[in-house]
C-alpha cells in the first residue's frame, strides 16, 4: 500500500480552560491524545461543511469523502 503524503503545520491555539478540560476528557473517552482529538474535531467539522479538498482516486476520478 502506498503511503499517503501529508504535510502538517504547527500553530498555537489559545483556548479557555473549561473548553480544554472538556476536550481532554472527550479525548480520554475516545482513547485519543488531545491533539488527535482536536484534529478529529476539525476534520469532522470540515467534512460536514463539505470544505475538505477533493481527492483523486486511483481510477482518476475526483472524490470527496462523506
Amino acid at each position: 500500500m502506498a503511503k499517503k503524503e501529508t504535510t502538517t503545520k504547527n500553530f498555537i491555539l489559545r483556548i479557555d480552560s473549561e473548553t480544554m478540560s472538556a476536550i481532554e476528557a472527550w479525548a480520554a473517552d475516545e482513547f485519543r491524545s488531545t491533539n488527535g482529538q482536536l484534529q478529529w474535531i476539525i476534520t469532522e467539522a470540515l467534512r460536514k461543511a463539505h470544505r475538505l479538498p477533493k481527492h483523486k482516486s486511483s481510477d482518476g476520478n475526483n472524490t470527496v469523502s462523506d
